[in-house]
């Protein structure tokens, strides 16, 4: 254990208090590798200690990046247990520990049941899942999971380096921390939109919010920090948009992102919503956040 816990402090330290998830990030189209390495390269150039690769990424999207880059951390957020044997996770995972010590973070998930035929009692196949990687050799120290109810923080805290809850609030950071106590990592993912007009922002929010209201998993999780049923009707009241997402002045924004931290996260993997596809790059936006997160 203890050893697991100075491997932790030591991965706080090289994630520092922000990053950045994409999905764009994650592309294997071999015709986008410079745009991506770029982007990365100009992510850690602009100060951010990690990015995140959304959707259901992989060691194998995380190279490109870290070759491009000195210090940067690349995590998978989320790598499904469904779509993955551990051994291929453990054998991808020895591979860039040999060529680029302490650079990747594994990001494990149990995704949702609508997005993988072979769901069934997600606990007890995350549990299996862990014991296989260690089995396998994957130190705990080096992986994290998407945690959003107690009993995956608790396995967050005992069978990992800490937890990348996604899509939640400072009030869920406060909790999880209680569950985690001060040691293991906590990383909530969190939406920008940087938009001042609260109609146009709003809109954008919601457009983003749709898939996941459809997910029992993240509806179930609202309805726990006390939103109810009524919040998530109609693509989302204005009380849970305006919990989820950050818009409004570059003050209003950096006092959002910073609420997580009052709240107990130690880094926060910010999400830029601006309308575009999600496999774009929004570089623009990447360069305000490090401004106004200065």
């Amino acid at each position: 254990m203890s050893d697991v816990l100075e491997e932790t402090a030591g991965l706080k330290e090289k994630v520092g208090r922000y990053g950045i998830w994409s999905v764009g990030l994650r592309s294997e189209d071999p015709s986008r590798r410079g745009e991506l390495t770029e982007a990365a390269a100009d992510l850690e150039e602009l100060g951010f200690g990690a990015v995140w690769l959304g959707g259901n990424s992989s060691a194998r999207n995380a190279l490109p990046l870290i070759e491009a880059t000195r210090t940067l951390t690349v995590a998978t957020s989320i790598q499904s247990i469904w779509e993955h044997e551990p051994a291929d996770s453990a054998a991808a995972f020895e591979a860039l520990e040999a060529s680029h010590p302490g650079r990747f973070l594994l990001g494990l998930g149990v995704s949702h049941a609508k997005l993988a035929d072979q769901y069934r009692r997600p606990y007890s196949a995350l549990v299996a899942h862990l014991d296989a990687l260690d089995a396998a050799g994957v130190p705990a120290g080096r992986r994290v999971l998407a945690a959003l109810g107690p009993r995956t923080l608790e396995l967050s805290r005992d069978r990992a380096a800490g937890s990348i809850p996604y899509l939640v609030t400072p009030e869920h950071t406060a909790r999880a921390r209680e569950i985690l106590g001060a040691a293991p990592l906590l990383a909530p993912e969190f939406k920008v939109v940087l938009e001042t007009d609260p109609a146009r922002a709003r809109a954008l929010a919601r457009d983003s919010l749709a898939v996941y209201l459809a997910l029992p998993n993240y509806t179930n999780s609202f309805l726990r920090l006390g939103f109810t049923e009524d919040d998530l009707a109609d693509g989302g009241s204005d009380r849970l948009i305006d919990a989820l997402y950050a818009w409004g002045g570059e003050d209003r924004v950096r006092d959002r992102v910073d609420a997580f931290h009052q709240a107990g996260a130690d880094h926060v993997a910010i999400q830029v919503v601006d309308g575009g596809s999600r496999d774009a790059l929004p570089r623009e936006a990447w360069r305000r956040l490090a401004s106004l997160l200065a």
